[in-house]
């Protein structure tokens, strides 16, 4: 039976994890608001950019650009975006179960991956998928340039058709409760995104549809210096650097949050712990008083 100095030992060890999983709370909840300040700061130089792709396009009879062009999806790339820490409740595993999924939908096909972050690197190893490419310490601190590294190596093997789609798994930040699995397209890019044909076909779709329907605006007449289609050739692959680093900012997000959960419902279950440890140490301690007293009491009606 635990004694009372076993009960002091560790109720004593769980107020020194409390600190921990307290300080980590107020450290994940700091870097949340930096990434959601980098999300909502990366939102309207995208939006630019999808606009001044649109007025192009309308002047363009038949836009083209390698990464709009659509093959057979018989060679799959997928990038899988995760944590490169745990302690984050169940973000990086529900983003891993998605993954897998996903992959085991397309079974048949030849399929190579690019983790993102330490544990879907780790995650895709032990599962033997083949890798074109593995980055680590990318969503701890998400920079333009490692996102546009990113994309400038997945444009060059779409454009060498040494794949013909690429997708990305990740994590969509909503709020520090809610977080979006999302499994989408990113390569080829579909020609609807620039001619705006989609937004009224998509506008019941619900959040997609929202989005959609606040990038339908009328189009800006610009004047350009070079021909159009050489602008759109040069905005299209900054299109896709602007998404995966979208991307990357949300996943980054959401992990932050998804943390900041996690320690705070393990701060909150070590005081409930904490509490009930210290009813079972005040239990025992009444329990030995209450057995001197009595011992006491015999011993005086004894000498009597």
């Amino acid at each position: 039976m635990p004694t009372l100095l076993d009960y002091r030992r560790r109720i004593r060890s769980v107020k020194n994890t409390q600190q921990i999983t307290r300080a980590m709370k107020f450290i994940s909840a700091a870097l949340l608001r930096k990434s959601q300040d980098g999300v909502f700061a990366a939102r309207p130089y995208a939006k630019e950019i999808l606009r001044v792709l649109r007025s192009a396009t309308a002047r363009m009879e038949n836009p083209a650009h390698p990464l709009m062009e659509r093959r057979s999806e018989d060679r799959i790339l997928v990038l899988v975006v995760a944590g490169d820490r745990g302690l984050a409740g169940a973000f990086n595993a529900n983003v891993l179960r998605l993954a897998y999924s996903f992959l085991r939908e397309r079974e048949g096909k030849q399929i190579r991956v690019i983790p993102i972050g330490r544990k879907a690197v780790d995650a895709m190893r032990k599962r033997r998928y083949e890798f074109a490419a593995e980055y680590m310490n990318v969503t701890t601190r998400v920079e333009y340039k490692k996102a546009k590294e990113i994309a400038a190596y997945v444009t060059e093997l779409y454009v060498k058709k040494e794949v013909d789609a690429v997708y990305v798994v990740y994590n969509e930040f909503k709020s520090v409760i809610v977080q979006t699995l999302r499994a989408e397209k990113l390569l080829p890019v579909p020609a609807e995104t620039f001619s705006g044909k989609a937004e009224s076909e998509s506008s019941t779709k619900g959040a997609q549809g929202v989005e959609a329907a606040e990038a339908a605006e009328p189009l800006i007449d610009y004047i350009y210096e070079q021909p159009a289609e050489e602008i759109f050739a040069a905005l299209v692959p900054r299109y896709v650097d602007a998404e995966i680093f979208r991307i990357l900012l949300e996943s980054s997000a959401a992990e932050h949050g998804a943390r900041m959960a996690a320690m705070d419902a393990a701060t909150n279950n070590a005081s409930d712990l904490i509490e009930s440890l210290t009813l079972q140490m005040n239990k025992i301690r009444q329990a030995g008083i209450t057995k001197e007293l009595i011992e006491i009491v015999s011993g005086a009606a004894s000498t009597e």
